[in-house]
Protein backbone atom coordinates (compact mmCIF):
# COMPACT_ATOMS: atom_id res chain seq x y z
CA UNK A 1 0.00 0.00 0.00
CA UNK A 2 1.14 3.45 -0.29
CA UNK A 3 2.02 5.77 1.61
CA UNK A 4 0.90 9.29 0.53
CA UNK A 5 2.02 12.64 1.84
CA UNK A 6 -0.84 15.22 1.15
CA UNK A 7 0.36 18.64 0.75
CA UNK A 8 -2.23 21.59 0.78
CA UNK A 9 -3.63 24.86 1.51
CA UNK A 10 -7.12 24.04 1.24
CA UNK A 11 -8.21 22.14 4.16
CA UNK A 12 -10.63 22.64 6.59
CA UNK A 13 -10.92 24.07 9.07
CA UNK A 14 -10.47 26.74 6.11
CA UNK A 15 -13.99 26.87 4.30
CA UNK A 16 -14.58 26.49 0.76
CA UNK A 17 -15.33 23.67 -2.09
CA UNK A 18 -11.84 22.97 -2.79
CA UNK A 19 -11.04 22.29 1.24
CA UNK A 20 -14.41 20.12 1.00
CA UNK A 21 -13.02 18.29 -2.33
CA UNK A 22 -10.05 17.58 -0.79
CA UNK A 23 -10.79 16.70 2.73
CA UNK A 24 -13.81 14.38 1.86
CA UNK A 25 -11.27 12.10 -0.65
CA UNK A 26 -8.83 11.80 2.14
CA UNK A 27 -11.36 10.49 4.89
CA UNK A 28 -12.00 7.83 2.09
CA UNK A 29 -8.42 6.53 1.36
CA UNK A 30 -7.36 4.01 4.06
CA UNK A 31 -6.49 5.80 7.18
CA UNK A 32 -2.91 4.57 7.93
CA UNK A 33 -1.91 5.32 4.09
CA UNK A 34 -2.56 9.58 4.46
CA UNK A 35 0.08 11.90 6.07
CA UNK A 36 -1.73 15.39 5.62
CA UNK A 37 0.66 18.56 5.58
CA UNK A 38 -0.99 21.69 5.43
CA UNK A 39 -1.32 25.73 6.09
CA UNK A 40 -2.93 27.14 9.80
CA UNK A 41 -6.05 28.47 10.36
CA UNK A 42 -8.34 28.90 13.26
CA UNK A 43 -9.52 25.56 15.22
CA UNK A 44 -7.19 24.28 13.45
CA UNK A 45 -6.08 22.09 16.43
CA UNK A 46 -9.77 20.45 17.57
CA UNK A 47 -10.64 19.79 14.14
CA UNK A 48 -7.11 17.41 13.92
CA UNK A 49 -7.64 15.97 16.54
CA UNK A 50 -10.94 14.34 15.15
CA UNK A 51 -9.47 13.20 11.84
CA UNK A 52 -8.76 9.42 11.60
CA UNK A 53 -5.58 10.19 10.18
CA UNK A 54 -2.34 12.69 11.19
CA UNK A 55 -2.60 16.07 10.03
CA UNK A 56 0.89 17.97 10.37
CA UNK A 57 0.44 21.79 10.49
CA UNK A 58 3.16 24.71 9.16
CA UNK A 59 2.13 27.65 11.36
CA UNK A 60 1.88 29.99 8.33
CA UNK A 61 -1.22 30.69 7.03
CA UNK A 62 -0.67 30.21 3.32
CA UNK A 63 2.03 27.48 2.03
CA UNK A 64 4.30 28.83 -0.93
CA UNK A 65 6.47 26.87 -2.51
CA UNK A 66 9.91 27.95 -0.94
CA UNK A 67 13.28 26.46 0.07
CA UNK A 68 12.53 26.48 3.35
CA UNK A 69 8.93 24.78 3.02
CA UNK A 70 10.80 22.29 0.17
CA UNK A 71 12.95 21.11 3.41
CA UNK A 72 10.50 20.84 5.88
CA UNK A 73 8.11 18.49 2.98
CA UNK A 74 10.58 16.44 2.08
CA UNK A 75 11.85 15.97 6.06
CA UNK A 76 8.17 14.82 6.61
CA UNK A 77 8.02 12.59 3.73
CA UNK A 78 10.79 10.74 4.76
CA UNK A 79 10.22 10.60 8.50
CA UNK A 80 6.74 9.07 7.35
CA UNK A 81 8.35 6.94 5.22
CA UNK A 82 5.72 8.15 2.31
CA UNK A 83 6.27 7.26 -1.78
CA UNK A 84 3.55 9.11 -2.92
CA UNK A 85 2.65 12.99 -2.70
CA UNK A 86 -0.48 14.11 -3.34
CA UNK A 87 -1.25 17.83 -3.64
CA UNK A 88 -4.50 19.22 -2.69
CA UNK A 89 -4.02 22.05 -5.80
CA UNK A 90 -1.07 21.61 -8.14
CA UNK A 91 -0.67 25.47 -8.46
CA UNK A 92 1.46 26.86 -6.87
CA UNK A 93 2.91 23.63 -4.39
CA UNK A 94 3.02 21.26 -7.50
CA UNK A 95 6.34 23.11 -8.26
CA UNK A 96 7.58 20.90 -4.73
CA UNK A 97 7.34 17.92 -7.05
CA UNK A 98 10.32 17.89 -8.78
CA UNK A 99 12.71 18.45 -5.39
CA UNK A 100 10.71 16.36 -3.77
CA UNK A 101 11.02 13.26 -6.21
CA UNK A 102 15.22 14.05 -5.54
CA UNK A 103 14.67 14.50 -1.54
CA UNK A 104 12.12 13.06 -0.16
CA UNK A 105 12.12 9.47 -1.19
CA UNK A 106 8.99 10.39 -3.60
CA UNK A 107 8.66 8.42 -6.19
CA UNK A 108 4.54 8.87 -7.84
CA UNK A 109 3.44 12.32 -7.90
CA UNK A 110 -0.54 13.35 -8.68
CA UNK A 111 -1.55 16.52 -8.54
CA UNK A 112 -5.07 17.57 -8.57
CA UNK A 113 -6.22 20.87 -10.32
CA UNK A 114 -9.40 23.04 -9.86
CA UNK A 115 -10.64 26.31 -11.79
CA UNK A 116 -7.42 28.91 -10.65
CA UNK A 117 -5.12 26.80 -12.41
CA UNK A 118 -6.82 27.90 -15.86
CA UNK A 119 -5.79 31.19 -15.06
CA UNK A 120 -2.38 29.90 -14.89
CA UNK A 121 -2.98 28.30 -18.42
CA UNK A 122 -3.79 31.39 -19.81
CA UNK A 123 -0.83 33.41 -18.73
CA UNK A 124 2.31 32.82 -20.08
CA UNK A 125 4.60 33.13 -16.95
CA UNK A 126 2.04 31.23 -14.92
CA UNK A 127 1.72 29.03 -17.51
CA UNK A 128 5.56 28.03 -17.67
CA UNK A 129 5.14 27.38 -14.20
CA UNK A 130 2.40 24.94 -14.95
CA UNK A 131 4.35 23.40 -17.38
CA UNK A 132 7.00 22.57 -14.39
CA UNK A 133 4.77 21.50 -12.16
CA UNK A 134 2.73 18.92 -15.26
CA UNK A 135 6.61 17.90 -15.90
CA UNK A 136 6.98 16.91 -12.41
CA UNK A 137 4.08 14.82 -12.08
CA UNK A 138 2.80 11.66 -13.15
CA UNK A 139 -0.72 12.44 -13.31
CA UNK A 140 -2.39 16.04 -12.97
CA UNK A 141 -6.54 15.85 -13.16
CA UNK A 142 -8.81 18.13 -14.42
CA UNK A 143 -12.85 18.86 -13.16
CA UNK A 144 -14.54 17.93 -16.68
CA UNK A 145 -14.28 19.40 -20.15
CA UNK A 146 -13.92 22.37 -20.01
CA UNK A 147 -10.77 22.00 -17.78
CA UNK A 148 -9.45 19.67 -20.00
CA UNK A 149 -9.30 21.66 -22.88
CA UNK A 150 -7.34 24.31 -21.41
CA UNK A 151 -4.93 22.61 -19.25
CA UNK A 152 -4.23 20.09 -22.01
CA UNK A 153 -3.24 23.28 -24.15
CA UNK A 154 -0.86 24.20 -21.54
CA UNK A 155 0.24 20.64 -20.66
CA UNK A 156 -0.72 18.31 -23.10
CA UNK A 157 2.09 15.93 -23.69
CA UNK A 158 4.22 16.51 -20.68
CA UNK A 159 2.24 14.47 -18.41
CA UNK A 160 -1.22 12.41 -18.11
CA UNK A 161 -4.50 14.11 -17.23
CA UNK A 162 -7.06 11.98 -16.01
CA UNK A 163 -10.57 13.40 -14.65
CA UNK A 164 -11.50 13.87 -11.03
CA UNK A 165 -14.30 15.59 -9.73
CA UNK A 166 -15.78 16.53 -6.35
CA UNK A 167 -18.00 13.87 -4.96
CA UNK A 168 -21.48 14.66 -2.33
CA UNK A 169 -22.40 13.13 0.64
CA UNK A 170 -25.78 11.61 -0.47
CA UNK A 171 -26.33 10.70 3.26
CA UNK A 172 -25.59 13.98 4.48
CA UNK A 173 -27.32 15.82 1.69
CA UNK A 174 -30.42 14.44 0.57
CA UNK A 175 -34.72 15.64 0.33
CA UNK A 176 -35.38 14.71 4.31
CA UNK A 177 -32.80 16.99 5.21
CA UNK A 178 -35.00 19.09 7.97
CA UNK A 179 -34.74 23.06 6.94
CA UNK A 180 -37.67 24.34 9.23
CA UNK A 181 -35.18 25.28 11.59
CA UNK A 182 -32.95 27.48 9.63
CA UNK A 183 -35.93 28.84 8.14
CA UNK A 184 -37.45 29.92 11.77
CA UNK A 185 -34.18 31.12 12.67
CA UNK A 186 -34.19 33.65 10.19
CA UNK A 187 -37.72 34.40 10.03
CA UNK A 188 -38.48 32.95 6.67
CA UNK A 189 -41.67 30.59 7.91
CA UNK A 190 -43.39 29.36 4.69
CA UNK A 191 -41.94 32.61 2.46
CA UNK A 192 -40.82 30.97 -0.67
CA UNK A 193 -37.03 31.03 -0.74
CA UNK A 194 -33.49 31.58 -2.85
CA UNK A 195 -30.84 30.13 -1.34
CA UNK A 196 -27.19 30.65 -2.17
CA UNK A 197 -24.77 28.92 -0.47
CA UNK A 198 -21.09 29.68 -1.34
CA UNK A 199 -18.23 32.07 -0.19
CA UNK A 200 -19.19 35.48 -0.66
CA UNK A 201 -17.04 36.94 -3.39
CA UNK A 202 -17.75 38.51 -6.67
CA UNK A 203 -17.16 35.74 -9.11
CA UNK A 204 -19.96 33.65 -7.24
CA UNK A 205 -22.38 36.43 -8.22
CA UNK A 206 -24.50 37.13 -5.05
CA UNK A 207 -25.10 40.71 -6.61
CA UNK A 208 -26.59 39.46 -9.45
CA UNK A 209 -28.98 37.47 -7.08
CA UNK A 210 -29.57 40.96 -5.40
CA UNK A 211 -30.03 42.59 -8.33
CA UNK A 212 -32.55 40.33 -9.87
CA UNK A 213 -34.28 40.54 -6.34
CA UNK A 214 -36.93 43.09 -7.01
CA UNK A 215 -38.11 41.68 -10.37
CA UNK A 216 -38.31 38.63 -8.57
CA UNK A 217 -40.34 39.83 -5.66
CA UNK A 218 -42.64 42.12 -7.62
CA UNK A 219 -43.98 38.23 -9.51
CA UNK A 220 -43.45 36.25 -6.38
CA UNK A 221 -44.89 38.02 -3.16
CA UNK A 222 -43.17 36.82 0.06
CA UNK A 223 -40.05 35.53 -1.53
CA UNK A 224 -36.85 35.73 0.51
CA UNK A 225 -32.96 35.35 -0.65
CA UNK A 226 -31.11 33.42 2.03
CA UNK A 227 -27.28 34.04 1.05
CA UNK A 228 -25.20 31.99 2.63
CA UNK A 229 -21.76 31.92 3.67
CA UNK A 230 -18.84 34.49 4.51
CA UNK A 231 -16.29 36.09 2.94
CA UNK A 232 -14.82 39.92 1.50
CA UNK A 233 -18.24 40.58 -0.19
CA UNK A 234 -20.37 41.12 2.54
CA UNK A 235 -20.52 44.03 2.99
CA UNK A 236 -20.77 45.40 -0.79
CA UNK A 237 -23.80 42.86 -1.02
CA UNK A 238 -25.36 44.76 2.43
CA UNK A 239 -25.07 47.85 0.58
CA UNK A 240 -26.25 46.68 -2.86
CA UNK A 241 -29.37 45.26 -1.08
CA UNK A 242 -30.33 48.41 0.48
CA UNK A 243 -30.16 50.43 -2.23
CA UNK A 244 -32.27 48.02 -4.51
CA UNK A 245 -34.82 48.90 -1.88
CA UNK A 246 -34.67 44.92 -0.76
CA UNK A 247 -32.79 45.00 2.49
CA UNK A 248 -35.55 43.10 4.17
CA UNK A 249 -36.15 40.44 2.10
CA UNK A 250 -32.51 39.49 1.78
CA UNK A 251 -30.76 37.26 4.74
CA UNK A 252 -27.03 36.95 5.36
CA UNK A 253 -26.14 33.92 7.58
CA UNK A 254 -22.51 34.58 7.71
CA UNK A 255 -20.03 31.62 7.64
CA UNK A 256 -22.00 28.02 8.60
CA UNK A 257 -20.32 25.39 10.14
CA UNK A 258 -19.92 22.41 7.74
CA UNK A 259 -22.40 20.06 9.70
CA UNK A 260 -24.97 22.73 9.19
CA UNK A 261 -24.61 23.07 5.66
CA UNK A 262 -27.49 20.64 4.63
CA UNK A 263 -29.90 22.11 6.55
CA UNK A 264 -29.82 25.83 5.19
CA UNK A 265 -29.96 24.34 1.87
CA UNK A 266 -33.00 22.38 2.72
CA UNK A 267 -34.13 25.86 3.36
CA UNK A 268 -34.69 27.22 0.24
CA UNK A 269 -37.00 25.97 -2.44
CA UNK A 270 -34.37 26.81 -4.97
CA UNK A 271 -30.52 26.69 -4.86
CA UNK A 272 -29.04 29.74 -7.04
CA UNK A 273 -25.73 30.52 -7.81
CA UNK A 274 -25.14 32.71 -10.78
CA UNK A 275 -21.14 32.70 -11.00
CA UNK A 276 -19.36 34.49 -13.80
CA UNK A 277 -15.80 34.60 -15.50
CA UNK A 278 -13.77 37.67 -14.81
CA UNK A 279 -10.15 39.46 -15.15
CA UNK A 280 -10.53 38.13 -18.64
CA UNK A 281 -10.81 34.34 -17.98
CA UNK A 282 -8.25 34.46 -15.36
CA UNK A 283 -11.16 34.29 -12.22
CA UNK A 284 -13.32 31.27 -13.53
CA UNK A 285 -15.50 28.51 -11.61
CA UNK A 286 -14.07 25.12 -11.91
CA UNK A 287 -16.99 23.23 -11.55
CA UNK A 288 -19.37 24.36 -8.11
CA UNK A 289 -20.20 21.28 -5.97
CA UNK A 290 -22.40 23.46 -4.32
CA UNK A 291 -25.32 22.77 -7.34
CA UNK A 292 -24.42 19.42 -6.80
CA UNK A 293 -25.09 19.24 -3.30
CA UNK A 294 -28.52 21.55 -3.61
CA UNK A 295 -29.84 19.00 -6.22
CA UNK A 296 -28.85 16.21 -3.62
CA UNK A 297 -31.06 17.78 -1.27
CA UNK A 298 -33.89 17.39 -4.01
CA UNK A 299 -33.63 20.93 -5.25
CA UNK A 300 -33.67 22.90 -8.87
CA UNK A 301 -30.64 24.44 -9.45
CA UNK A 302 -29.96 27.75 -11.24
CA UNK A 303 -25.98 28.11 -12.14
CA UNK A 304 -24.07 30.75 -14.04
CA UNK A 305 -22.23 30.05 -17.23
CA UNK A 306 -18.93 30.31 -15.77
CA UNK A 307 -16.30 27.55 -16.75
CA UNK A 308 -16.88 24.28 -16.01
CA UNK A 309 -20.21 25.22 -13.76
CA UNK A 310 -22.43 24.11 -16.90
CA UNK A 311 -20.86 20.65 -15.86
CA UNK A 312 -22.69 20.49 -12.77
CA UNK A 313 -26.21 20.98 -14.09
CA UNK A 314 -28.22 19.07 -16.83
CA UNK A 315 -29.64 22.37 -18.69
CA UNK A 316 -33.75 22.17 -18.69
CA UNK A 317 -33.71 18.93 -16.36
CA UNK A 318 -31.89 19.31 -13.03
CA UNK A 319 -31.91 23.34 -13.04
CA UNK A 320 -31.21 26.27 -15.73
CA UNK A 321 -27.93 27.38 -16.98
CA UNK A 322 -27.86 31.38 -17.18
CA UNK A 323 -25.72 34.61 -17.96
CA UNK A 324 -24.37 35.40 -14.64
CA UNK A 325 -24.34 38.81 -15.61
CA UNK A 326 -27.90 39.02 -16.70
CA UNK A 327 -30.57 40.36 -13.85
CA UNK A 328 -33.19 39.44 -16.14
CA UNK A 329 -33.00 36.55 -17.28
CA UNK A 330 -31.74 34.96 -14.06
CA UNK A 331 -35.38 36.63 -12.81
CA UNK A 332 -37.11 34.99 -15.02
CA UNK A 333 -35.26 31.40 -14.08
CA UNK A 334 -35.89 31.85 -10.32
CA UNK A 335 -39.67 32.89 -10.83
CA UNK A 336 -40.37 30.36 -13.34
CA UNK A 337 -39.21 27.85 -10.24
CA UNK A 338 -40.82 29.43 -7.51
CA UNK A 339 -43.83 29.40 -8.92
CA UNK A 340 -44.20 26.24 -10.59
CA UNK A 341 -43.82 23.73 -7.76
CA UNK A 342 -44.33 20.87 -9.69
CA UNK A 343 -41.60 21.95 -12.26
CA UNK A 344 -39.35 22.59 -9.29
CA UNK A 345 -39.95 19.03 -7.67
CA UNK A 346 -39.10 17.64 -11.07
CA UNK A 347 -36.16 18.98 -11.33
CA UNK A 348 -35.12 18.55 -8.01
CA UNK A 349 -35.73 14.90 -8.16
CA UNK A 350 -34.01 14.23 -11.56
CA UNK A 351 -30.91 16.01 -9.96
CA UNK A 352 -30.89 13.60 -6.87
CA UNK A 353 -31.50 10.48 -9.43
CA UNK A 354 -28.32 12.09 -11.09
CA UNK A 355 -26.09 12.62 -8.28
CA UNK A 356 -26.42 9.42 -7.08
CA UNK A 357 -25.88 7.58 -10.29
CA UNK A 358 -22.49 9.63 -11.56
CA UNK A 359 -21.19 12.12 -8.32
CA UNK A 360 -21.07 10.13 -5.09
CA UNK A 361 -18.10 10.75 -2.93
CA UNK A 362 -17.02 7.13 -2.96
CA UNK A 363 -16.77 6.75 -6.87
CA UNK A 364 -14.44 9.71 -6.85
CA UNK A 365 -12.31 8.43 -4.00
CA UNK A 366 -12.17 5.02 -6.30
CA UNK A 367 -10.46 7.13 -9.08
CA UNK A 368 -8.00 8.88 -6.72
CA UNK A 369 -6.93 5.74 -4.93
CA UNK A 370 -6.01 4.24 -8.83
CA UNK A 371 -4.47 7.38 -9.61
CA UNK A 372 -2.54 7.40 -6.43
CA UNK A 373 -1.58 3.70 -6.81
CA UNK A 374 -0.15 3.92 -10.36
Amino acid sequence: MNRVLLVTNDFPPRPGGIQSFVHNLALRQPASSVVVYASSHAGAAEFDAEQPFEVVRNPTGMLLPTPAVARETAALARARGCDTVWFGAAAPLGLLGEGLRRRGGIHRVVALTHGHEVGWAALPGARSMLRRIARAADVVTYLGEYTRVRLDRAVGGLTELRRLAPGVDTDAYHPGVDGTPVRRRHRLSDRPVVVCVSRLVPRKGQDALIRAWPSVRSRVPGAALLVVGGGPDRARLTRLAARAGVGDNVVFTGAVPWADLPAHYAAGDVYAMPCRTRRGGLDVEGLGIVYLEGSATGLPVVAGDSGGAPDAVRDGETGYVVDGRDPAQLADRLTELLRDRDLARRMGAAGRAWVEREWRWDTQADRLASLLAG
